[in-house]
């Protein structure tokens, strides 16, 4: 009798969805009729190549009703890319399933187009509906040199915590060539929140997750079109292509690798984490290469923009080892530090390394997750502070590692994007932890939250405890909901920091807090 695990089971049928095993159609609803728009999730594009980009859509009419108000029944749709708004001048077009399987969703990797242009994009059911349309730019050809990139950071949009302004303001940014989300997509628990969201006139009303904590699939598929339901968030995601990733909050807080922060044994967690992974999959615009499978997925990756930028995608939740304790009534974490402790893994660490040293562009992006340089932290009194461990300074030797990396490939053109803490920092990554205003690896650019914890201030005791840590390396701390854009031209790197003034309150306004700007022969940052 042939047995297996649940592991080896998801192993073997993990991207069945995307081979042969799917190629055939059992059911197909032949002649759709929805009740509501079934595009009522909006469309995006992500990973620009020099030849294309995906486009994505899901079929949602009822978003937050069981399986979207969907059949469970295939759906043809038709796919169009044009190089006009108005589809005058259609270069690809195609045929394509929404399967139930994957809720819906499409994910088409478009090719053939020609490099550093935009491309509009829509999809259509027959003459039942039609989608919005999306705009998307490729990537310039390998080796060409343009003369700048508009790159805009941003992530941690917490539903429940405010409006998605600051998503709005992005859309109507001019000439993005990408958007890199760093993560915290979804928020995972359930509510209500203590925040307090007003309308425009002042009046309370309710942005809370529905039902409780996300646990299985249908959990998950749930919270992302509570999120994705939102036009501000569809609108940004309509105007530029989007360079996906995810931090914990996509599936549990704090978790990383096969542990959360609650004890549950791994192989019940491993479940989880398939499903909140699938879910992922299903809701963002990421090629086939992302498809998870049962050991977690590949969202590590790198996207080249010509001659001009390389950027490190990192995976820093799937691969790292357990926490420290923090404290002394933490539980399900490490201990002591350990030579061999990891913030992505021993494979991804050789992958980063290749990369950095293979790499002839005038600047190298390592887009991540969570904060990279070290930072001392003081009370009121004066007193220390524990580092939090969730970041690399919970990893001092694997961070060691990757600043020897840097060194041992003489690049002085490094630049670190990052979320996770809700805050705008700008800063560098020191050669030697222990000497914070010495030479550099790298600088950083933290970008702060789009809605999560609300509507913050400039400085909040968070902050204060920074600026109270006297940190040489450390030029900007801010506690402000934002974005971060950078202009990228080969002899100069340029900062925007910008601000939401409010987001429990919607139509806040973006401002320039701060511009910074780095020249590629040295980690320094200049306050432009």
């Amino acid at each position: 009798m042939l047995t297996c695990d649940r592991r080896h089971f998801l192993a073997a049928t993990g991207g069945l969805a995307l081979t042969g095993a799917l190629g055939r159609v059992d059911r197909l609803w032949a002649a759709p009729r929805f009740p509501d728009d079934p595009f009522a999730l909006g469309v995006a594009a992500g990973d620009p190549w020099p030849d294309g980009f995906v486009i994505w859509t899901r079929l949602a009419p009822r978003p937050l009703e069981e399986n979207g108000g969907m059949p469970k029944a295939a759906v043809a749709l038709q796919w169009e890319v044009a190089e006009d708004p108005a589809f005058r001048r259609v270069v690809r077009k195609g045929d394509t399933l929404a399967r139930p399987e994957l809720a819906h969703s499409i994910h088409m990797e478009v090719g053939g187009l020609r490099p550093r242009r935009p491309y509009w994009y829509r999809f259509a059911i027959g003459g039942v509906a039609q989608s919005p349309v999306g705009m998307a730019r490729t990537a310039p050809a390998p080796g060409d040199l343009p003369e700048q990139m508009r790159l805009i950071v941003a992530g941690c949009q917490n539903y429940q915590h405010g409006w998605y302004s600051a998503w709005r303001h992005i859309s109507e940014e001019p000439d993005i060539d990408a958007v890199f989300h760093y993560g915290d997509y979804i928020y995972e628990d359930g509510g209500p929140s203590k925040k307090v969201i007003c309308d425009a006139l002042g009046k309370v009303v309710s942005r809370a997750h529905l039902g409780g904590e996300t646990y299985s699939l249908d959990d998950y598929r749930r919270r992302y079109a509570l999120y994705k339901s939102d036009p501000d968030l569809q609108a940004a995601h309509a105007a530029a292509a989007f360079i996906m990733s995810f931090d914990d909050h996509e599936v549990d807080n704090n978790w990383v690798e096969a542990f959360d922060q609650d004890g549950t044994p791994p192989e019940a967690f491993l479940l989880r984490r398939f499903a909140a992974m699938q879910a992922w999959y299903e809701h963002v615009p990421v090629r086939r290469a992302q498809f998870p499978h049962a050991d977690g997925l590949a969202m590590f990756r790198r996207l080249d923009y010509g001659a001009l930028c390389r950027i490190h995608v990192l995976d820093t939740r799937s691969h790292r080892t357990d926490q420290l304790c923090m404290g002394s009534d933490d539980h399900h974490c490490r201990t002591d530090e350990i030579p061999d402790s990891t913030m992505i893994g021993p494979a991804q660490e050789a992958w980063l390394a290749e990369g950095l040293r293979g790499s002839t562009a005038r600047w190298n992006l390592i887009a991540q997750q969570v904060r990279m340089m070290p930072l001392v932290r003081r009370g009121p009194a004066g007193e220390a502070l524990p580092t939090p461990t969730d970041t690399w300074s919970g990893y001092p030797q694997a961070r060691a590692r990757l600043v020897s990396e840097i060194a041992q490939a003489g690049l002085t053109n490094v630049i670190v994007a990052t979320g996770d803490a809700h805050m705008h920092n700008v800063g560098t990554v020191p050669m030697r932890d222990d000497e914070p205003d010495g030479p550099a690896a790298a600088v950083e650019f933290m970008a702060s939250s789009i809605s999560s914890e609300g509507d913050g201030a400039p400085v909040t005791p968070a902050i204060q405890a920074y600026l109270d840590g006297r940190n040489p390396n450390l030029a900007l701390a801010n506690h402000q909901r934002g974005y971060d854009r950078f202009d990228i031209e080969p002899a100069l790197w340029r900062t925007d920091v910008k601000v939401i003034d409010q987001v429990q309150k919607p139509g806040g306004s973006a401002n320039t807090l701060a511009r910074f700007a780095v020249a590629p022969h040295e980690a320094v940052i200049v306050r432009a």
